[in-house]
């Protein structure tokens, strides 16, 4: 897999070439996503911005995750991951557009487990017009490891979602 920063490099163009624009709803990640996103020259024609709804509350109350679906399964589950992907694409919607890809992190990144759900357990959503989809990963490392490991992710799923892994 290339480089956060290298794939970061090769993503922000691409995007920027085919129009596409992008939101991210993190919480594991603490914006650590929109910051490797935003490192890049050319972003600001394609990340529309970023949101960390680290509290279970502003998951639901920013983002719209189903607010049953969060007390019934609290905010490590692949529904949430979906749910925040989707849902960040019209929360930071600009001049009544959405975003056309959602991203979302959500998990345990240590150092302690959380909703009975094991340190290392991520859900990555990803959203477009075409559809929506969670990802799980099972990591392991340092609590900074596996948030950078979950950005690693992120970015290759989201080459992959829009093609530039077969450009």
């Amino acid at each position: 897999m290339p480089s956060p920063d290298d794939l970061s490099a090769r993503l922000i163009p691409f995007l920027a070439e085919r129009g596409l624009t992008v939101a991210a709803a993190e919480s594991l990640t603490g914006g650590e996503l929109t910051a490797e996103l935003t490192r890049v020259g050319g972003a600001s024609a394609v990340v529309l911005g970023g949101v960390v709804v680290y509290a279970t509350e502003l998951k639901h109350t920013i983002v719209g995750v189903d607010a049953d679906l969060l007390a019934a399964e609290g905010p490590v589950h692949p529904e949430v991951a979906r749910q925040l992907a989707s849902g960040v694409r019209d929360a930071l919607a600009v001049s009544g557009r959405a975003a056309d890809i959602g991203l979302a992190t959500t998990g345990v990144a240590g150092p302690d487990q959380q909703g009975g759900r094991p340190v290392g357990t991520v859900f990555v959503g990803i959203s477009t017009p075409a559809g929506t989809r969670a990802v799980e990963l099972a990591l392991s490392g340092t609590r900074a490891e596996i948030r950078r490991q979950v950005v690693e992710r992120v970015l290759a799923e989201l080459a992959a979602e829009v093609g530039l892994d077969r450009a």
